[in-house]
């Protein structure tokens, strides 16, 4: 029989019929895919101090060790969100994470400064693409009013990963080493790669198991399965005089930052500003970055409903941003004001969980205006946060130093620097109020010429 006389009778007659739901198994293995990434990438906080005292490597170079990974992911983040773009996400998504579990392991096989840093560049350069091409999938797959919803569930996933990644290295390496838990951990990725690869298709209506109702669900409004699977050519003009582009990505810097002081140096401070044991410190890592995983999915849910609510998409987006952004920045001056460890790892998981249902409206306003080319649009604003990420690593090493040869110690050479995080959340607050999701990147600009591809 003809494939297209095949598909064409699957999806006849489903007026009475009810939606299968293969977009969900689609969204758990996006989640799985999220919260491996995380544990890869925070692992690496809680193996620090073993890492430096064995490999005899200080605090300011092992910021450009961290900071290695965060450069490189950026790099090639752009590129492989276009090659998702142009390619399809299953291949892009396998070489992916097959890519980052390889160097994921041969971290631990790392024996001084330079094998080191030259592993992690290139785990973040396996890293890259992972979410632009989890968000084009999710563009395929959920049509534009669930979108938020799902979004903020593979944010929540990655945020478990990042809670899970504390605790579980800490009692790893216990049991087995720092550089046999690196080992363990990249396992898990060959394991998803396998999966996804063969039971995942970009289009829905290639998939086996879709049922008419279900595509006729994800049509509907949805650029991805309306037919519309050409891949044009991204316009770069309009692109880089978009000035959502590049507000978007300031918000993701100014994330950033904040989030890659908690994944590579929040245990560290612990132990050595405030004294808390090893294992103690793994467990309020994890509460800090369990307040994440709540702000994620709540962040969705509340996108969808205060959407629903209003009907208006700008304020809605841009409102949620700029609120959760300035109460995140009051909840890290709480935590850094308060003695108790414990209750200043709990304000420092608020400020995190605001901070991740800032996020989540990130996600949905980069969907809303990117047109066809999610994945590369999406790279290209998660990448422009890579200064901030970048600065927070390698900045917290030098100054910690510089205290220390300044005659500070504990607390005093760590305090500083979050009220300066502080800061960064309300400068983020600020680019929220000028955001405007209503206009896709053409709309902005002037209109194409006849003949030309829209960007939207």
């Amino acid at each position: 029989m003809d494939p297209e006389s095949e598909n064409s009778g699957r999806f006849r007659n489903f007026g009475a019929e009810s939606p299968s739901h293969v977009r969900y198994g689609v969204l758990t293995f996006l989640c799985v895919l999220s919260f491996v990434l995380y544990l890869d990438r925070i692992c690496i906080g809680q193996a620090v101090v073993p890492m430096q005292n064995d490999l005899h490597i200080s605090s300011d170079k092992m910021g450009y060790v961290l900071a290695a990974f965060t450069l490189a992911y950026g790099l090639f983040e752009v590129p492989t969100g276009r090659w998702g773009d142009r390619f399809g996400s299953r291949r892009v998504l396998t070489r992916i994470v097959l890519w980052w579990s390889v160097f994921t392991a041969l971290t631990g096989a790392a024996q001084g400064f330079v094998i080191l840093l030259l592993v992690r560049f290139l785990f973040g350069a396996g890293e890259a693409g992972a979410l632009p091409n989890a968000c084009r999938v999710i563009a395929r797959w959920f049509p534009p009013a669930r979108r938020g919803t799902a979004q903020g569930f593979i944010v929540t996933a990655a945020q478990v990963g990042g809670v899970a990644a504390p605790v579980i290295t800490v009692y790893s390496m216990e049991a087995i080493g720092w550089r046999w838990t690196f080992v363990l951990f990249g396992l898990l990725g060959v394991f998803w790669a396998a999966g996804f690869y063969f039971w995942f298709r970009d289009n829905p209506a290639e998939h086996r198991n879709v049922n008419g109702a279900e595509l006729e669900l994800l049509t509907e409004n949805n650029f991805a399965v309306a037919g519309l699977l050409d891949h044009p050519p991204v316009p770069w003009r309009k692109v880089l005089l978009s000035a959502t582009v590049w507000l978007m990505g300031a918000i993701m810097a100014c994330s950033a930052a904040v989030a890659y002081m908690y994944f590579s140096w929040y245990p560290k401070y612990l132990q050595e500003a405030r004294g808390v044991p090893p294992v103690e410190s793994g467990w309020m890592s994890g509460l800090v970055l369990a307040g994440g995983a709540v702000g994620g999915v709540c962040g969705g849910y509340l996108g969808d409903w205060l959407l629903g609510l209003t009907g208006n998409r700008r304020w809605t987006r841009s409102g949620t941003g700029c609120l959760m952004f300035f109460l995140a920045a009051l909840a890290l001056v709480a935590a850094v004001r308060t003695d108790s460890p414990w209750l200043a790892a709990g304000w420092t998981a608020l400020a995190n969980l605001l901070a991740q249902v800032q996020l989540a409206a990130w996600w949905a306003v980069v969907t809303d205006i990117s047109g066809k080319h999610v994945g590369t649009m999406f790279g290209l604003m998660n990448s422009m946060g890579v200064p901030g990420a970048v600065f927070s690593q390698v900045f917290l090493g030098h100054f910690t130093e510089w205290m220390q040869f300044q005659g500070y110690e504990g607390r005093q050479c760590w305090d500083p620097v979050f009220y300066l995080f502080a800061v960064t959340f309300v400068i983020g607050a600020a680019c929220w109020l000028f955001v405007d999701s209503d206009k896709t990147i053409a709309s902005e600009n002037a209109t194409s010429a006849p003949g030309q591809h829209d960007f939207s």
